[in-house]
């Protein structure tokens, strides 16, 4: 079943409560015209449903999502899929600051750049940026893969826990406890499932994995100058 929604002439409440009234096991396919700038669009959805929103999104786009597929035909405001559980969103245009932010799960794609703090307190997502990423992207990044097919800002992976960070291209410079890592045959095969199911091209070989050197784990009175 297709559903379309003009937010011209309907609200976003009438349409995230028309969303949320669909049964657990939907499977619909919801296109939504006129989207200009609107916040809190299509968030909290918990069905295996397909959202095709055209035009530019606000704050908190497609938050807590699970199951669903939220495409953006358009930029996105700060929080895209902001503590995602599952699912897919993917972003046609530019992500603002914050995007995945504490996400537990599912795959977010950026099909262009993304601002300041990326991933910040990722929990489980996957982030595949096809441009580049602002100053401390991965902050506190407990689990997940955040791949840059770009450039990466300053303080890339500040505080990082478990992400997998993978950049193409150059890193301005690394945040607290962030190293770069030697690329073994098991990350070259899950970034190139990343970039897969991205739809990139690019050559896994090309770009540089960086991790946690894990010396913040736990307070240590020689490294205070590091927190």
């Amino acid at each position: 079943m297709t559903m379309k929604f003009d937010l011209k002439q309907q609200t976003v409440r009438e349409l995230n409560q028309a969303l949320h009234d669909l049964p657990k096991d939907a499977t619909d396919e919801i296109n939504v015209d006129n989207l200009m700038g609107e916040h809190n669009v299509a968030v909290g959805l918990d069905q295996p449903i397909s959202v095709n929103l055209n035009g530019h999104a606000g704050y908190y786009c497609a938050g807590m999502n699970q199951k669903a597929e939220v495409v953006i035909n358009g930029n996105a405001g700060q929080g895209v899929a902001e503590n995602m559980m599952s699912g897919k969103v993917h972003v046609k245009g530019n992500a603002s600051q914050s995007a995945g932010a504490t996400a537990h799960g599912g795959l977010l794609v950026i099909d262009g750049d993304a601002a300041a703090r990326c991933g910040i307190s990722m929990k489980g997502v996957d982030i595949v940026v096809k441009g580049s990423v602002g100053h401390m992207s991965a902050f506190m990044g407990q689990s997940g893969c955040l791949v840059v097919c770009g450039d990466a800002g300053e303080a890339l992976g500040d505080s990082l826990y478990e992400v997998h960070i993978y950049v193409k291209g150059r890193v301005e410079s690394l945040g607290a406890d962030c190293v770069k890592k030697e690329m073994r045959a098991e990350h070259l095969e899950e970034l190139s499932q990343l970039l897969k199911e991205a739809g990139c091209e690019d050559d896994p070989a090309e770009f540089t994995r960086y991790g946690s050197a894990r010396q913040l784990y736990t307070f240590k009175v020689d490294n205070a100058s590091a927190y």
